[in-house]
């Protein structure tokens, strides 16, 4: 069996996160391939399309959530992802019982005795008038009936899980702040939620499998769970195992592939790129080694903004004063800092919408 090394893994990952050339595809067509980005932090699709995509308008964005082609929504791992109208509609019956059990993860006491069957139905009801709501006014208008959880156990289970749900705009336009507030992901799509396969089998899951190899792939069974959170997809592969390649890595895991998606030879060059806060390229990945050293694998869940250079994770950005501050992580060469000098003047010019180009590179850790 073939064995991919790092590099080969890493200059796969740049490949099928359009790392590693600027795509020139529809943003719609964007978002459907990563399977969606992570967004709880609502400026950050925006940087890391503008990272993957030639030309990326950040209005066109905004406009597709405007025009309910993109929504927010709690979707993999009970975060808040960007996705596409058709995925989430196919996907979120699939995640059902995941978003549940991660709530009550977290607040398994607080709402011990509560019929979650009930809290459904009830929850439903206050939101079928379509009056847009907080997850607090959510909590609220059911806490005399249910007043032990408390407002945040209760909204929390209702809006991260019992309650399909989408955020609606302005929430997530560009260069717009504004706070949450949720309305029937049905309601707002004018489309009800694809129900679960009636007959025991997993189309949902298969689907999913092949979407993630095409964005994330080649990745273990590990690698996958890591992705959505779901534990029950092994008959999922092995539903389409012969459709599968597989190679190992250099520690022996069996990855999985799809096998005509690109492997690029990994002397290919990979140009720096600027990444958001939680983005698909580290957070895809149980074992994310492929992309970011162990000791600085912290940063992929703490909200670090990165730098890839050469592929892999160099350097923290921030943005102070229109100025874009980059802090390498390793020692830079004259050419890495050429590089991201350039590729951060370019980010800079991006969000200040062309008022700034200043970028600002610290010195090189010894």
């Amino acid at each position: 069996m073939t064995v991919l090394d790092t590099r080969a893994l890493n200059r796969a990952t740049l490949a099928r996160q359009l790392l590693l050339d600027h795509a020139d595809v529809p943003v719609l067509d964007a978002v459907a391939h990563l399977c969606g980005l992570q967004a709880q932090e609502p400026q950050e699709p925006f940087v890391g399309l503008w990272s993957r995509l030639r030309a990326f308008d950040p209005a066109v964005l905004s406009d597709l959530l405007i025009r309910r082609s993109v929504v927010r929504t709690h979707l993999m791992r009970r975060t808040v992802h960007l996705v596409t109208a058709d995925d989430v509609l196919a996907w979120r019956a699939r995640h059902d019982l995941m978003l549940r059990q991660r709530v009550l993860g977290t607040y398994r006491r607080e709402l011990a005795g509560v019929d979650l069957d009930e809290l459904t139905a009830a929850g439903r009801a206050v939101m079928a008038d379509d009056e847009p709501r907080s997850m607090t006014e959510l909590a609220r208008a059911l806490a005399e009936r249910w007043p032990e959880p408390g407002p945040r156990a209760l909204g929390e289970m209702l809006i991260a899980a019992l309650v399909p749900v989408a955020q609606l705009p302005p929430r997530g336009l560009w260069r717009t702040r504004a706070g949450v507030r949720n309305a029937l992901l049905s309601s707002w799509l004018g489309r009800e939620i694809d129900p679960p396969a009636p007959n025991g089998s997993d189309p949902v899951g298969e689907a999913l499998v092949r979407r993630y190899l095409a964005a994330f792939g080649p990745a273990s069974a590990a690698d996958l769970r890591a992705w959505c959170g779901l534990t029950g997809l092994p008959a999922a592969v092995a539903a389409i195992r012969e459709e599968l390649v597989t190679f190992r890595d250099e520690r022996g895991r069996l990855l999985l592939d799809l096998p005509d998606a690109p492997r690029p030879d990994p002397g290919t060059p990979a140009p720096v790129r600027f990444l958001p806060a939680f983005d698909n390229a580290l957070l895809g990945y149980h074992d994310r080694s492929r992309i970011i050293d162990t000791a600085h694998r912290g940063l992929s869940v703490a909200g670090a903004r990165v730098v890839l250079v050469d592929g892999r994770v160099a350097a923290t950005w921030s943005v102070q004063a229109g100025t874009v501050i980059v802090t390498p992580l390793r020692p830079f060469s004259r050419a890495d800092r050429a590089a991201a000098g350039e590729q951060g003047q370019a980010l800079a010019s991006f969000l200040s919408d062309g008022d700034s180009r200043r970028v600002q590179i610290a010195a090189s850790p010894r």
